[in-house]
Order: structure tokens, then C-alpha cells, then sequence
């Protein structure tokens, strides 16, 4: 949808209003506290309110939903969500702030509400035949210090911790899982542990249990990780059938449709939107830019 075809869709805003219940409701809007359906009615100069005169009631039709107990006019809601659906590497804080008019505050909450909506609990043991799995590293490129001279001259030695880049690293891990026919993606943030970053296959075997039926065939990188889907059928108890492409060697791909190329672009994508959008994602909030 463009931007005029926005405006002609959703000119005020009761147009988004009355959208938002033919969805959600059919457009057949109920009263939650008696359920009559005849007698409801909206407030003349409160769009965002009801009332059913069969029990006295005033209610919200947006209860349970992103919007409640917002004071936001809903056109801005939907154009915010207009421009995060149409924005391939995200929109940040602050230029929605400046799209929409609102404060800083509220274009944080909104976008942060939009992505609660669009998380991905809804691929519970979804993907089946063929996936595509690996992992990356979100934290920013590592920077090289700048060596300190004391007053004679000589090099003080640095008490930090070299940056790195991959596995090892400090940075925040993510899993993603592709599944080929329908290129839906699963990708859920790992629970960092006391030696770093470095995931194991225990880590990796309970993301692909959740997400993947019995019988799905998974192809890998060679991390040693992924070893565990060669175990014995008291650990692959879902008889995953696994495959590995050989990074370490140069071999990205063997020919046969055995590679791991379409989750990693998934992972570019999320690389362009953390350094070129958002800059520093907090790791407390990741999974939601992740969704």
C-alpha cells in the first residue's frame, strides 16, 4: 500500500476505527459484559468508546489488543504500522517520531508494541521437510583499541578483553531456522551462559524441537554443535535427518541444493537494520527486533 492509497483507505480517524471492528469482529461488535449485539452504540465525540444500553455499559473494542488504553489517534497507529510493513531494513524511534508527530516516548512504545505483535510463537512444530538452520552474533563490529603510552614511553598494557568476531565472541547469539517451501523463518534469541556466547547442542536441539515435526530433514554448517542431531535416537528422539554444508573448507555449497545461503540472508537483513536503522539494540529487547 502506498501513501495515497493510505490516506483515500483511511481518511480519519474513524475510517481506522471502523476497519479495525470488521476485522477483528466481523463487524458485528458484542458487548463483553452481557454480549448483546442490538443495542450497542457509539459515543458521538468518543470514537474510541462504546456503550450498550441493555446493561449500561461502556467498553473498548480495542481490550486485549496493541492499542489499548492508548490516547494515540489510531491513524497514526496504523500509518506507524503501515511504515514498519513496508520498511525492509525497520523504521527507528526517532523517525517515526518525526512521520507521525508524537513524542520520542510514544513512537518507543508504539513500534515496541508492533513487534510484540509480530512475534513468531505461532511456528509451534510448524516446519516440516526441509530447513535451513545456523546461527549468528548481534553486537556490533569489534573495534580495535587504541594503544596508551605512560610517561616513559612505553605501551600500557590493555585489562580488556579482546573483541571478536562469531562464535566465542561477547555479542548476543540468535538462532534462525528457514524453511524452504514456505521461507517463514523462526529465530529466537539464546539465553547467554557463565563462559560467553558459545552455544551448545542442547541449546540448538531444544529450538529445533519446538519449531520442526518428526522426520524434518535439517541442513547445517559444520559447527560441532550441530553433532548432536547424529546422536542416537535417545537424544534425536524427532528423527531428524541431518545434512552439513562445510564452511571451514570453502564450501558453501555442494551443488545438490545442500546450503545454508537463504536463513543467512535473513541474517544480513537483520545486520543492515541493527547498523544501518537502529545502531545499538538493547539485548533485553532483541528478540522483539528479531520478530
Amino acid at each position: 500500500m502506498t501513501f495515497l492509497e493510505f490516506n483515500k483507505k483511511f481518511p480519519t480517524d474513524k475510517s481506522v476505527i471502523d476497519y479495525f471492528i470488521k476485522a477483528r469482529y466481523k463487524g458485528l461488535l458484542k458487548c463483553p459484559h452481557c454480549n448483546a449485539t442490538t443495542q450497542v452504540y457509539r459515543y458521538r465525540n468518543r470514537a474510541k468508546v462504546f456503550k450498550c444500553t441493555f446493561c449500561n455499559n461502556t467498553f473498548s473494542p480495542f481490550s486485549n489488543t496493541i492499542f489499548e488504553k492508548s490516547s494515540t489517534d489510531m491513524r497514526k497507529w496504523f500509518y506507524a504500522i503501515h511504515l514498519v510493513l513496508n520498511a525492509k531494513k525497520g523504521i527507528s524511534g526517532c523517525q517515526l517520531q518525526r512521520e507521525i508527530g508524537v513524542t520520542y516516548k510514544t513512537a518507543w512504545r508504539i513500534l515496541q508494541q508492533i513487534r510484540i505483535a509480530m512475534a513468531n510463537n505461532q511456528y509451534k512444530e510448524s516446519f516440516e521437510v526441509l530447513v535451513e538452520i545456523d546461527e549468528t552474533y548481534v553486537g556490533g563490529k569489534p573495534r580495535k583499541e587504541n594503544t596508551r603510552f605512560d610517561e616513559h614511553g612505553n605501551i600500557i598494557p590493555s585489562n580488556k578483553e579482546p573483541s571478536k568476531r562469531g562464535r566465542g565472541t561477547n555479542k548476543t547469539p540468535v538462532i534462525g531456522i528457514k524453511e524452504r517451501n514456505s521461507k517463514r523463518v523462526y529465530a529466537k534469541v539464546a539465553v547467554p551462559n557463565d563462559k560467553g556466547q558459545k552455544l551448545s547442542g542442547g541449546q540448538l536441539l531444544d529450538v529445533i524441537k519446538d519449531v520442526c515435526a518428526n522426520g524434518t530433514t535439517i541442513i547445517s554448517d559444520d559447527f560441532r554443535a550441530y553433532n548432536i542431531l547424529d546422536k542416537a535416537k535417545t537424544i534425536n528422539d524427532h528423527n531428524f535427518v541431518h545434512l552439513t554444508v562445510n564452511h571451514s573448507l570453502g564450501q558453501f555449497s555442494n551443488g545438490k541444493g545442500i546450503h545454508t545461503n537463504n536463513i543467512e540472508n535473513f541474517w544480513s537483513l537483520l545486520k543492515r537494520a541493527h547498523m544501518g536503522t537502529y545502531h545499538k539494540i538493547s539485548p533485553k529487547y532483541l528478540q522483539r527486533y528479531v520478530d
